[in-house]
């Protein structure tokens, strides 16, 4: 039989399974959309038949039931126990989002019938709880930029198809523009001097050596690179030891421009240093921006 590997898209309805799903067609996955948890086990054994063409199966699991969860947590459980790799990634967003979505494209929810849909989307929010606290991967798509949203994904298809141990994400952001639900750990740089009030660096970023030496160069900085390293290694660590796949690292400053995006390459740089230095766990490491670019 075919060696195969299985990722489950779940989420929110209007959060984007749709494109998920495209992106790792793209990536060269067969996808199968909306099929029914009780057939999945039987498309599985399928695939596992077909050859090299069906050996990485993307399946996008839709359901308007309160047992959903359950039900897709055992049959992981299943696939697992049959030595099937299994992967699930879940698509969020904010309720203010969705209503926003739906209400562009002028379609109903799947679970409202008399109730309004903030109503829905809150019921549905609560069937898939399970589903999502389950996840390997959860993707919060409320000010996520399709461009960003496609590499994630992206990343997230060529990792598990490599059958990568662990990938962390550490990811820039601008707390005016809203925290990332996405990541398991978050953490706030603002302590440091911001640059924006510097004129000659105000119109640089993060990623430019004038803002880094700034931004790295303030009282405290080194110190908290060093001790959050070692935080994310001590995590990253046990999540290997659980048998996680993905982990997401939140770096703050107000903006998303200047002190988190300094801060989060300099992790990454001492991450890796670390690993080629063979001192702790490996892991893939990638560094995202999500708020750089906006005004």
């Amino acid at each position: 039989m075919t060696e195969i590997t299985v990722v489950f898209i779940a989420g929110m309805s209007g959060a984007g399974r749709s494109a998920a799903a495209d992106v790792f067609e793209d990536e060269g996955w067969y996808v199968a959309d909306n099929v029914p948890v009780t057939l999945i086990g039987k498309l599985v054994e399928l695939a596992r038949t077909g050859g090299d063409e069906t050996s990485r199966l993307a399946m996008v699991v839709r359901s308007a039931d309160q047992n959903f969860s359950a039900e897709l947590a055992a049959l992981r459980a299943d696939l697992d126990a049959a030595g099937i790799s299994v992967w699930q990634v879940f698509l969020d967003a904010s309720d203010e989002t969705l209503v926003r979505r739906f209400e562009q494209v002028r379609r109903r929810h799947p679970l409202q019938t008399d109730d309004t849909l903030i109503e829905a989307i809150g019921r549905e929010r609560d069937y898939l709880a399970g589903v999502k606290e389950e996840s390997d991967l959860v993707i919060d798509t409320s000010s996520l930029p399709v461009t960003k949203l496609r590499e994630t994904l992206t990343n997230a298809a060529q990792d598990t198809a490599q059958q990568a141990s662990l990938s962390v994400s550490i990811q820039s952001f601008g707390f005016k523009y809203g925290l990332p639900i996405d990541s398991d750990l978050v953490t706030d740089v603002r302590f440091l001097p911001n640059p924006y009030w510097i004129p000659e660096l105000r119109d640089h970023d993060g990623t430019e050596a004038p803002v880094r030496d700034y931004v790295l160069g303030r009282e405290g900085a080194d110190e908290f690179a060093r001790l959050y390293v070692d935080i994310i290694r001590l995590v990253a660590d046990g999540y290997l030891r659980e048998g996680k796949r993905y982990m997401s690292v939140g770096i703050g400053c107000t903006g998303g421009k200047h002190r988190s995006v300094a801060m989060a390459e300099e992790l990454a740089r001492r991450l890796a240093q670390a690993q080629e230095d063979g001192d702790g766990p490996t892991f893939e490491i990638r560094v995202m921006h999500r708020d750089l670019g906006r005004e």
